[in-house]
C-alpha cells in the first residue's frame, strides 16, 4: 500500500464562500490539511533543454511549446515520434503525457498559468494542452488540461491544442486505467501504440484487488485512502459550506473518527478514483461503492475565482468547478486508511 499515490495540490490558502481569504485553522479545507506527498524544494532542476521534476520523477522539455503552434491530436503524436526518431535533446523515449502526468504539473494555488510559482518553463501558453489519454465517454475525443486555470475536460481529436512532451517513469502517479489505443476517429487499434496512454500504460500499477470493504467503508489499496462505501452523505445536492458541515456531523457520530477523522477530499484525492477506461461512472469496474452520484465537491478552492471550488464530474471523469453558494453537488468523505 502506498499512502501517497497522489501529490499535494499546492494550495495553502483558505477561502470562504464569498471568496475572501480566511485563516485556515479549523476550516477542513485543502489549504489547512495539505494531504498528499509534499513537494520537494527545489522541485524542478533544469539541465540545458530539459527539466527534471523531483516530485514525480518525470522529465519535461524546458520549452512548453516546441512546435510553436497548436496541433491536432494525431499531429501531436507524430511530433513526439519525430522527436524520438532524431533523439531530441539526447533522448529517444519522449511521449505525450497521460492525463495524470499532465495534471501533475498543476498548482491549485496559482493561475495564468496554473503552475508552481517557481517553475522554470518557457513559452507556457494559457490554453489547452493535449494528453495521450482518450476520453472513454467518446473515443474520438481526448483529455486535455487548460493552463489558464487548470480545468480538465476532453476535446475532439481533430481540433488544435498545444503539446508538452515528457519522458521517464513515476513511482508516485498511478496508471490511468486505460489499456486500449484509439484512432483519431475513435476506432480501437488492433496494435498498441506506444505514443498513447493505452500503449505505454505508465505509472504505478493497480493492485489486483484494489478495494477492500470493511463494514461501511472501503480501503483503496492503491492510494491508502479510505472512502465511505455509500458514496453520498445526503440524498440531495448541497452547497460547499453545507458539504463541510456534513462531514463535521459525520465525525461527531462516528466513534472511529476520533483517531482518523473524515474530511472533504481535495481534488487530487477525488481524481485518484477515476478509471479512464470507463464512463458513467468513471470508476473501476469492480468498485464496491453504492449510491454513486454525478458530481462531487472537493475541499480545493478555485484560485481563478475563489468563490468557486473544484469538483469531480464522475459521469465523465472530468474536473471542473462550481459556485460555493449553490446547491449543486454531492459529498463523498475520505480519510487516511
Amino acid at each position: 500500500m502506498n499512502l501517497h499515490s497522489f501529490q499535494r495540490t499546492g494550495q495553502h490558502g483558505c477561502y470562504d464562500q464569498d471568496g475572501r481569504e480566511i485563516p485556515c485553522r479549523g476550516t477542513g479545507q485543502d489549504g489547512e490539511l495539505l494531504r498528499g506527498l509534499e513537494w520537494p524544494a527545489p522541485r524542478f532542476v533544469t539541465a540545458e533543454e530539459t527539466v527534471d521534476d523531483r516530485l514525480t520523477g518525470l522529465t519535461w522539455t524546458l520549452n512548453a511549446n516546441l512546435p510553436e503552434f497548436p496541433l491536432s491530436w494525431k499531429e501531436t503524436l507524430d511530433f513526439v515520434r519525430d522527436m524520438n526518431a532524431r533523439s531530441a535533446f539526447g533522448f529517444a523515449d519522449w511521449r505525450l503525457p497521460n492525463r495524470r502526468e499532465l495534471r501533475s504539473l498543476i498548482s491549485y494555488q496559482t493561475k495564468r498559468p496554473a503552475l508552481p510559482a517557481d517553475h522554470p518553463f518557457h513559452n507556457v501558453f494559457l490554453g489547452w494542452y493535449w494528453s495521450s489519454t482518450t476520453a472513454a465517454i467518446n473515443t474520438a475525443y481526448a483529455w486535455y488540461v487548460h493552463l489558464d486555470g487548470a480545468r480538465m475536460f476532453y476535446g475532439n481529436k481533430t481540433q488544435d491544442c498545444f503539446v508538452w512532451p515528457v519522458r521517464g517513469s513515476s513511482s508516485l502517479l498511478p496508471e490511468t486505467g486505460q489499456h486500449l489505443c484509439y484512432s483519431e476517429k475513435g476506432a480501437v487499434l488492433e496494435e498498441k501504440d506506444p505514443a498513447q496512454d493505452g500503449g505505454s500504460a505508465t505509472g504505478v500499477s493497480w493492485p489486483s484487488r484494489r478495494f477492500l470493504v470493511n463494514n461501511a467503508s472501503v480501503l483503496d489499496r492503491l492510494t491508502g485512502l479510505e472512502w465511505l462505501c455509500r458514496a453520498s452523505l445526503s440524498d440531495e445536492v448541497v452547497s460547499w459550506p453545507e458539504a463541510v458541515d456534513l462531514v463535521g456531523d459525520l465525525n461527531e457520530r462516528d466513534a472511529s473518527a476520533a483517531d482518523r477523522p473524515w474530511r472533504l477530499p481535495n481534488i487530487n484525492e477525488l481524481e485518484s478514483l477515476v478509471d479512464c477506461s470507463h464512463h458513467a461512472q468513471a470508476l473501476p469496474a469492480d468498485n464496491p461503492f453504492t449510491s454513486v452520484r454525478e458530481v462531487y465537491w472537493s475541499s480545493t478552492t478555485s484560485c481563478f475565482e475563489t468563490d468557486w471550488a473544484w469538483a469531480l464530474y464522475l459521469v465523465k471523469g472530468a474536473l471542473g468547478v462550481g459556485v460555493k453558494k449553490d446547491r449543486n453537488f454531492h459529498v463523498w468523505p475520505v480519510r487516511d486508511g
